[in-house]
């Protein structure tokens, strides 16, 4: 029998599996020091892994009788170019009418020119990953600015350090995944046992 929805164990199976999760020694440009670290982008090269985290992450929408019962009229929005390739899977798999994606211009995340135009169908935010919230704390006021309600709010991996909701909507995730992570070197275990350094652009 499929399982639709796969438990957490399976779904970091998936992305260990394809490199979308890594264990080791991470800086990030800000300095920050982690051992793992997280390319969603890598899972989602192949279509048979992409169709099963899309369709799953969909699931904890229609299983939200306020948001099923709107169907197919909802838009999917993703806050970044890097959440498209799961907005456009979770897109399919709900029929949903729209789908908009945020960028960065300028420093500030924007969409693009005219995109509120003809009206934007009840949206559900979709995201690859949600580290800190911020980009989707940015994406809300964003949806707002087009007159947009916000009904629903979803992404594969949240970490324990992002909020659990947005202005009263909750974030559902497939994976609540335990983060770590130094601000410098100093406090790095790894850096203390010498393990080798990776760095990563983001």
């Amino acid at each position: 029998m499929v399982q639709l929805i796969p438990s957490s164990e399976a779904v970091m199976q998936m992305l260990k599996r394809t490199g979308a999760y890594r264990e080791g020694h991470f800086v990030y440009p800000s300095g920050q020091h982690t051992p793992h670290y997280f390319q969603m982008p890598l899972a989602f090269r192949y279509y048979d892994t992409a169709r099963v985290l899309a369709v799953a992450l969909s699931r904890l929408f229609r299983t939200d009788r306020d948001i099923a019962s709107l169907l197919p009229k909802i838009a999917v929005v993703s806050p970044s170019p890097g959440g498209i390739p799961v907005a456009f899977g979770v897109r399919e798999a709900l029929s949903a009418e729209q789908i908009y994606w945020a960028e960065r211009e300028d420093g500030d995340r924007k969409f693009r020119q005219w995109v509120g135009h003809g009206g934007v169908n009840p949206c559900v935010i979709i995201d690859d990953i949600v580290r800190s919230g911020n980009a989707l704390h940015e994406t809300f006021a964003l949806v707002r600015e087009l007159g947009a309600d916000i009904i629903g709010c979803g992404t594969i991996v949240r970490f324990n350090s992002a909020p659990k909701e947005i202005d009263g909507v909750p974030i559902k995730s497939l994976v609540e995944f335990e983060t770590k992570s130094y601000e410098n070197g100093e406090d790095c275990v790894e850096c203390r046992e010498g393990a080798e350094i990776e760095q990563v652009r983001f």
